[in-house]
C-alpha cells in the first residue's frame, strides 16, 4: 500500500509532463502570421526571373525608342535579398560602356528596404508597402548616399499577373520629375 501511495504521484507527475510537452508541441507548430513587411517581401520575391518589355518615358520621348528593357530579379544571400538588375535588352553585361543599375531589396528589421545602386553615383534608400489588394509595392525615399542632384526618388511595382508585372520608377534631375514606366512580360 506504501508503493502504491509512493507511485501515484510519480505517475501523475508524469502524464502532466507528457500533457505539456504536447501542448508546447502544438503551440510551436502553428506557424506565426508574417508582418506586412513579411507579406510585401514574399510579394516581391515572386517576381524572380527574367522579364523583358518596352519603356515609356513622357518627359523624354527619345528615351521611349522601342528597344525593349530587360530585368533580372533573383533571390539571393539564403532568401533575405532580393537583386533587381536593369539593362538594355541584348547588350552584354559591361557596366563601363552600358546603363546597368542595380536595386537591392530586403526587410530591415519590420521594413521592406529598397536600396538603388545608381549609374548617377548615388544611393537612395526606399522604404516599402503593399497596397490592401496585394497586387502592389510602393516604394517612398527615405534617405540618400551621395549627391541628391539625380537621384531615383520614388517607385512602384504592380503585379498583374504571374508572368506580367510593371514598374514606375521617378528619377528627379535636380528638382525636375522623369517618370518611366516599364510594362514586363516575364521571359523564364
Amino acid at each position: 500500500m506504501k508503493s502504491l501511495r509512493f507511485m501515484l504521484p510519480l505517475v501523475l507527475l508524469s502524464l502532466s509532463t507528457v500533457a505539456f510537452a504536447q501542448s508546447d508541441a502544438q503551440k510551436s507548430s502553428v506557424a506565426p502570421v508574417p508582418s506586412a513587411a513579411q507579406q510585401s517581401f514574399a510579394t516581391m520575391k515572386s517576381l524572380a526571373g527574367e522579364w523583358e518589355g518596352p519603356v515609356t518615358v513622357p518627359e523624354m520621348p527619345e528615351m521611349s525608342d522601342g528597344k525593349p528593357l530587360h530585368v533580372s530579379l533573383r533571390v539571393t544571400s539564403r532568401g533575405h535579398v532580393l537583386v533587381h538588375e536593369l539593362q538594355e535588352a541584348g547588350t552584354p553585361l559591361d557596366a563601363t560602356k552600358y546603363d546597368h543599375p542595380v536595386t537591392m531589396l530586403y526587410l530591415d528589421g519590420d521594413q521592406l528596404t529598397l536600396v538603388h545602386y545608381c549609374d548617377a553615383g548615388n544611393r537612395p534608400r526606399m522604404t516599402g508597402k503593399m497596397s490592401p489588394d496585394g497586387k502592389t509595392v510602393e516604394f517612398e525615399l527615405k534617405d540618400i548616399s551621395g549627391s541628391p542632384e539625380y537621384h531615383m526618388h520614388h517607385s512602384v511595382f504592380t503585379i498583374l499577373d504571374a508572368n506580367h508585372h510593371t514598374e514606375d520608377w521617378t528619377f528627379m534631375m535636380k528638382d525636375k520629375p522623369i517618370h518611366a514606366h516599364f510594362d514586363l512580360h516575364r521571359t523564364n
